[in-house]
């Protein structure tokens, strides 16, 4: 969509760094996690289980800002706000995206709670679970909410996973608020189900009452929202709602519809899964970068299955491929 606003997308998330570590099942198992999933834990689990955790390595992370992250690689416009304290991580967290050329310039927190992390195992499968202390992330209030950045945005994108602190909750129904008296578009992700368990008669009243634009979800998620374990009676449910829902799924691809058209890609080939950390977070920044291009949706679908693609075959949420040329190489 060619357009004269100062961003593609200001996205509004947790601002995380990532701790990355090999774990076998039986971790997983002794520590009774459940694989695959995402939980919330507290200063003093983090560090138990820090110190359980193998040898690690340090990546800024963050579902919004992993997504602002490919969509600047991609040569997009973007800005993020979200809350790191004036820590070491916080410095590293604020360098790595700016390196990228993402506009960031929330205040830092000078005192109180540290940095967040996210202590993610992952297992030989390629599967990712997710401990997550939110620390600083959590205090983003609605003052630290850059209006006029929102205002200047084609779309605001809205992180799921950073509803469940009162404090950013208002902070993003603020910014909701501001983006739509613009006369801008509103995305935003469902993020995991344990969030839609927490927060889903909210969700469902802020898409029933029109106030998102746009919908991401996996398979999972969808159905959470849609309260059916039935796939196609969850799409059929929740896509009248929304002028554009994207749900991917996995080895199967994705799918999106718009205007009652569906459209369907399959998932890109790979020969071996290494972390699945950042998939979906990359397949939106796929998705979202074929809009800003005014692209149709079929490509926007290609671009976020190939990000999703070169994320899993790495370690780690930040690509360490050139996902312009790859994208460029599928699409021609």
């Amino acid at each position: 969509m060619a357009s004269t606003a100062r961003f593609d997308v200001v996205a509004i998330g947790n601002a995380i760094v990532d701790v990355l570590a090999r774990a076998d099942d039986a971790l997983i198992e002794a520590e009774g996690l459940t694989k695959g999933s995402m939980r919330l834990i507290d200063a003093e689990e983090a560090e138990r289980l820090y110190a359980a955790m193998g040898p690690a390595v340090e990546v800024s992370g963050g579902s919004a800002a992993n997504t602002l992250a490919g969509m600047a690689v991609l040569g997009e416009r973007c800005a993020f706000i979200g809350q790191v304290a004036d820590d070491q991580l916080g410095h590293v967290f604020t360098h790595d995206l700016r390196a990228l050329g993402v506009a960031y310039e929330t205040p830092t927190l000078k005192e109180g709670a540290p940095t967040a992390r996210c202590l993610i195992l992952v297992t030989p499968d390629g599967q990712r679970t997710m401990n997550t202390f939110l620390g600083a992330s959590h205090l983003l209030e609605q003052r630290m909410i850059d209006e006029a950045w929102i205002a200047d945005a084609e779309i605001l994108y809205l992180e799921g996973y950073l509803w469940d602190p009162e404090l950013s909750r208002a902070a993003m129904r603020r910014a909701i608020d501001v983006s739509r008296a613009a006369g801008r578009k509103v995305a935003f992700t469902l993020s995991d189900a344990f969030i839609i368990d927490r927060h889903g008669a909210d969700f469902r009243k802020l898409i029933g009452a029109g106030l998102f634009d746009i919908l991401f979800a996996n398979e999972v998620e969808i159905c959470a929202l849609a309260e059916t374990g039935d796939f196609e009676a969850a799409v059929a449910k929740i896509a009248p709602q929304v002028p554009l829902l994207v749900v991917t799924r996995g080895a199967h691809g994705a799918i999106a519809l718009r205007d009652g058209i569906r459209t369907e890609v399959g998932a890109e080939p790979i020969e071996t899964v290494v972390d699945t950390t950042g998939a979906g977070d990359l397949f939106a920044a796929g998705f979202l970068s074929g809009l800003a291009e005014g692209r149709p949706i079929k490509d926007c679908l290609t671009m976020g299955a190939v990000c999703a693609r070169e994320i899993i075959a790495q370690v780690g949420p930040r690509a360490q491929t050139d996902l312009k040329a790859k994208v460029a190489a599928r699409l021609g």
